[in-house]
C-alpha cells in the first residue's frame, strides 16, 4: 500500500517545511509515501466559505482514484491515541487497497459532499490547528504509528 497526504496550497513556513521533510524521509523507510500539494484557489478571498470548500473538494476529487481509501483530517472527526492510529493503519493495510490518502483541507475544512464520500474522518485533537501546522503534526504521527507497528522504540507508553 502507498500512503498519500493531499494538501491544499503550499507549506509556507520554513520551519514547517524542514520538519515535514524530516518525517517524510523517515516514513519512506517503511512505506511508499507521497505528499501532494494542490495549488491553492486563485481569488479565494472573493469566494464564500461554502464556495471555497466546494471548489477545493473538486480539486481533491481530481486527485482521488476509484477504490482509494480517503481519510479526511478534520477537527470534528474521530480522535485516536497514537497506538489506536497505528491499529487503524494496520487495518487499512490489509484491505487490499493500493492507496490510502489523507486529506488536509484549506482554512475552512471540507464541504459536506466530500465528508459523505470519505471512508473515515480523523481528528488530531479537539483543539483547532492551522491547516499549515496539521501537516507537520500528521507526518509525525504517521511516522510514530509506523514505528509502533514495527515494535520500535520511538513511541514510549
Amino acid at each position: 500500500m502507498k500512503i498519500r497526504l493531499l494538501l491544499i496550497g503550499k507549506t509556507e513556513e520554513d520551519f514547517l517545511k524542514t520538519g515535514i521533510r524530516e518525517y517524510e524521509t523517515r516514513i519512506k523507510r517503511y512505506i511508499p509515501f507521497e505528499l501532494v500539494e494542490i495549488p491553492a484557489l486563485k481569488n479565494a478571498a472573493t469566494l464564500s466559505k461554502v464556495e471555497q470548500t466546494q471548489k477545493e473538494s473538486e480539486l481533491f476529487g481530481k486527485c482521488i482514484q476509484p477504490g482509494e481509501i480517503v481519510v479526511l483530517l478534520d477537527e470534528r472527526g474521530k480522535e485516536m491515541r497514537s497506538v489506536e492510529f497505528a491499529s487503524f493503519l494496520n487495518k487499512q493495510f490489509i484491505t487490499g487497497s493500493k492507496t490510502l490518502s489523507f486529506l488536509v483541507g484549506g482554512p475552512f475544512g471540507f464541504d459536506a459532499q466530500l465528508k459523505k464520500q470519505a471512508s473515515f474522518i480523523l481528528s488530531l485533537s479537539k483543539m483547532t490547528f492551522s491547516h499549515q501546522m496539521v501537516r507537520l503534526f500528521f507526518t509525525e504521527q504517521l511516522y510514530r504509528a509506523l514505528t509502533i507497528l514495527r515494535g520500535e522504540s520511538y513511541h514510549h507508553e
